[in-house]
């Protein structure tokens, strides 16, 4: 297996985007990797797309997106694991250069889910988990699934609504500082306690929004890569897992099986100590669909033990300067979540943080060279952990 390194970057602005079709919206992030790695779109020769769809016109995205974007005839395919789409497009692009099969591949991932209502939209993502079991008998909806977490690790280990919502104030914090982020305004404790719950106890700021947006790849070789590049950000590892479809199957709901999995997975590829992963990673961007996802994911991931994970927020340890920096770009619970692009906006954020390219305010120190993405697809149903390396 070869060696293989982002190259260039790109993201869309994250929102409410009716000023631009899908295709369109897939083009701003696309032009911006392509910039960011001075290629052309001659030079790509694969691309892979991130796309759930389902609320979009568009049912054939990867051949709107390749044609409007100027790839095709090249070789192009979508992919689709629930709310870790990005993730996964991103490991299917990884392993089509680390095989040898292609040099230079570039992976998007868009979404437009304002085109659909919000009920339907609620709909589709309900749909995640085992559809006829859970929501035709039962009704689950997307945050529903997450209250059960919540709930659950609420009761066993005494965290607080005040405690979630600290999640949400650190994240709308840096997403103010985000020019992309779909929400760039600063939010209190308290507003955030008296937001309207959505699934009790998750409230409105503790919700990520549904979002319009795009971000681009692209990842080459290593012998490609020198050529393109002095500061490539390497693949190291990449962890992925699969929970059960029916959550009634799952031993406990107070954290995720499938993202300890990954996890371990990655840690063993990259030579991390999984008991202290903190000591080796500057950043973090974790899966924050909602605020208890943050608080699960620092336990899933190793950086705090089980039922201590809402400390580190109530602590103040994921700003920077703290044990360490997580979603400083606003996660999604601010930055946005439209789907299919949220995996690649995370490598890319990564890459930039790595290359130390973000605004100087939201810029992590960066003394050991190493990034960690973790996304999930539906409530564990899909996990990939991706680790990024200077070196």
């Amino acid at each position: 297996m070869r060696k293989v390194a982002v190259v260039g970057v790109g993201t869309s602005k994250f929102g409410n985007r009716t000023d631009v079709s899908l295709p369109e919206l897939a083009w701003e992030s696309v032009k911006e990797a392509l910039d960011d790695a001075r290629l052309g779109t001659e030079d790509i020769e694969a691309f892979v797309v991130g796309n759930v769809g389902g609320w979009s016109s568009e049912m054939l995205p990867a051949v709107v997106v390749g044609e409007y974007c100027g790839l095709v005839p090249k070789s192009g395919v979508r992919v689709e694991a629930a709310c870790a789409t990005g993730s996964a497009a991103v490991r299917t692009a990884y392993h089509m250069v680390a095989s040898g099969e292609s040099d230079i591949v570039m992976v998007i991932g868009v979404e437009k889910m304002n085109e659909s209502p919000t009920p339907t939209v609620v709909e589709f993502i309900g749909r995640a988990g085992n559809y006829f079991w859970e929501f035709e008998n039962f009704g689950l909806t997307f945050p529903g699934y997450y209250a059960l977490y919540a709930t659950a690790y609420m009761h066993r280990y005494g965290a607080t609504e005040e405690d979630l919502c600290k999640v949400a104030v650190k994240n709308h914090y840096y997403g103010s500082l985000n020019p992309k982020a779909q929400f760039q305004k600063a939010i209190t404790v308290e507003e955030c306690l008296n937001s309207r719950y959505v699934a009790w106890p998750l409230k409105l700021y503790d919700s990520s929004p549904i979002t319009d947006g795009s971000s681009a790849v692209i990842l080459a070789s290593e012998e490609a890569a020198k050529k393109i590049t002095d500061t490539p950000v390497w693949i190291k590892a990449i962890g992925y897992a699969n929970g059960t479809a029916n959550l009634s199957k799952r031993l406990d709901f107070i954290g995720l099986e499938a993202a300890q999995i990954a996890a371990q997975m990655a840690y063993k590829k990259a030579g991390i100590d999984p008991l202290e992963p903190v000591k080796y990673l500057d950043v973090a961007e974790v899966h924050d669909c909602f605020t208890i996802a943050e608080i699960m994911a620092y336990e899933d991931l190793g950086f705090a033990k089980r039922g201590e994970g809402y400390k580190l927020v109530r602590e103040g340890q994921t700003y920077i300067g703290g044990l360490i920096p997580v979603n400083v770009d606003g996660g999604l619970k601010a930055k946005g979540h439209p789907i299919g692009a949220t995996g690649v906006s995370m490598i890319a954020e990564l890459t930039r943080q790595l290359r130390q390219q973000v605004e100087k305010s939201r810029q992590a120190p960066i003394r050991k060279g190493m990034a960690l993405a973790h996304n999930i697809g539906g409530t564990g149903h899909y996990a990939f952990v991706t680790i990024l390396s200077l070196s």
